[in-house]
Order: structure tokens, then sequence, then C-alpha cells
């Protein structure tokens, strides 16, 4: 669904905004109206469609990415507020032919369902992992709550999540600090 442009009222159309975004490790310079979303700009100018668009306003989850490590939807934030700051898709966090840890999981977990929601699930799970690597089931159950599966794939998700955490808590992996407190 395309967004429809704002109504021209001085005869010209609304200014671009020229900015680079750093998405998926790489640059990428675009020019967007101020008032696009992030969401938009990876799916409409840069082809990044794995990153769904579903309910463009918050709802369901199937537009997270990670800004800075931390899962966001892309559909409420703004691209100009992007700019400086870290971006992975869901394009990003496997390494060529080599799928993430939490890949691998909802592959081996049958946590993909129909898959629409796989996206946003994957980069939700992605970011409560880099955030706290050896997270119990609670943690990873709260992480999910905001990405809606339809096909109630809820179990298989959570246990492909907890699969890596129990593999990093088997491997040592301390968690990291977290400023103001406790990971």
């Amino acid at each position: 669904m395309e967004t429809p442009r704002p109504p021209v009222v001085d005869g010209s159309p609304p200014p671009l905004r020229a900015l680079t975004l750093a998405v998926n490790g790489q640059p990428h310079p675009v020019a967007v109206e101020p008032r696009r979303v992030l969401l938009d700009v990876l799916r409409r100018d840069l082809g990044l469609t794995g990153t769904k668009e579903v309910c463009e306003m918050g709802n369901c989850g199937a537009c997270t990415v990670l800004l800075d490590d931390e899962a966001v939807y892309s559909c409420l934030v703004l691209a100009v507020e992007c700019e400086g700051h870290g971006i992975e898709t869901v394009e990003g966090v496997a390494r060529g032919q080599e799928l993430s840890a939490v890949q691998e999981a909802f592959v081996a977990c049958d946590a993909l369902q129909c898959g629409y929601c796989t996206p946003g699930q994957i980069m939700a799970m992605e970011g409560a992992l880099r955030r706290r690597p050896d997270a119990d089931e609670a943690t990873l159950v709260e992480a999910v709550t905001g990405n809606l599966c339809r096909c109630g794939a809820y179990g298989n998700i959570v246990a492909a999540a907890a699969r890596v955490a129990a593999s990093t808590r088997s491997a040592g992996v301390a968690a990291p600090a977290v400023a103001g407190g406790v990971a």
C-alpha cells in the first residue's frame, strides 16, 4: 500500500532531506520527505522487503528491525531520526549463506509456520538475545509479546530463542551489563 503524498499547498512538492542510513552495515544515501517512516524507506527505496508492512500502526510487530541493536517497529520511526544509527533488517542477520543462531533455531524448532510474522519475530528475538544472551524464558516471552502470530506459533518461537539462550549459557557467555542496573 503506497503512502499518500500530502497535498501541495504552494504549488511545490514537499522538500526532500538527503541523508545516509547505515543499513545492514552498509551506507545508503537516500532523499526522503521528513514525514516518511523507516519501514517505507526500507521497502520502497532500498528494496529490503523482508521487513513486512502489515498494520502501519505499531500493533503487529511484522516490521520489527533493530536500531542500534534494540528492536523497534519501523512503521513508527521516522527515517530522518535514524541517520547516525545502525539499522539491521532480517536480510542483515545472516552472514552470506550462514544463518544467525536465531534463524537456525527457528528452522530447527519449526517456529516459521506461515512465515509472514517470522521476520519481525526473528528481529525481536535477535534484539532480546543481544541485550541479554542468556535470557530466561520469561524475558523471551516478554520480547515476543509485541509481535502477533496468527498461526499461534508462540511456543515454538519462544522455544527457538530459548535454545539459543541455553546454548549461550552452556558456553559460559555472560549477559552484558546494562546502564542503570542489571541486564
